[in-house]
């Protein structure tokens, strides 16, 4: 193992672990979140799936939401601010906001009424309402 990462990994460590007040060191930008960390809840209630995705400082215009069959895709676009900062007299000493996208992608053991679904988001909480769909027991064909 190359002893540079590893004393990379060490001090970024202590740095993370350690009190802002005596430790202060610029950084623009932490990875994106991987897909697994978009958290979802999926539960079956009745002729609906419920899902419940934790999206946090994302605005609800920012996220996406598609149905194909039973394959739902969520994906949000999260953006960094750097307005806030006055060129000429501020510092910005650290910035862990980050901007790109991530997507999440499940699939559903039936197949979804997407002319009936309905998506909120409140609190960072995006909630869908997937009905399943309505197939009619199978039909038996008279053999002419």
């Amino acid at each position: 193992m190359n002893p540079l990462v590893s004393s990379t990994k060490f001090l970024d460590e202590f740095f993370r672990d350690s009190p802002l007040g005596y430790f202060v060191h610029p950084l623009h930008g932490d990875p994106l979140p991987s897909p697994d960390q978009i958290k979802v809840d999926v539960k079956e209630c009745g002729n609906d799936f419920i899902v419940k995705a934790d999206i946090p400082g994302v605005r609800k215009d920012d996220i996406n939401v598609s149905v194909d069959g039973n394959t739902v895709t969520i994906s949000a676009e999260m953006k960094q601010h750097d307005q806030d900062k006055d060129a000429d007299t501020d510092r910005i000493l650290r910035s862990e906001r980050y901007y790109g996208a991530v997507s999440r992608t499940f699939t559903l053991p039936a197949t979804v009424d997407q002319a009936n679904a309905k998506a909120t988001c409140e609190n960072g909480v995006l909630r869908l309402t997937l009905p399943k769909m309505v197939n009619n027991a199978s039909k038996r064909l008279k053999i002419e």
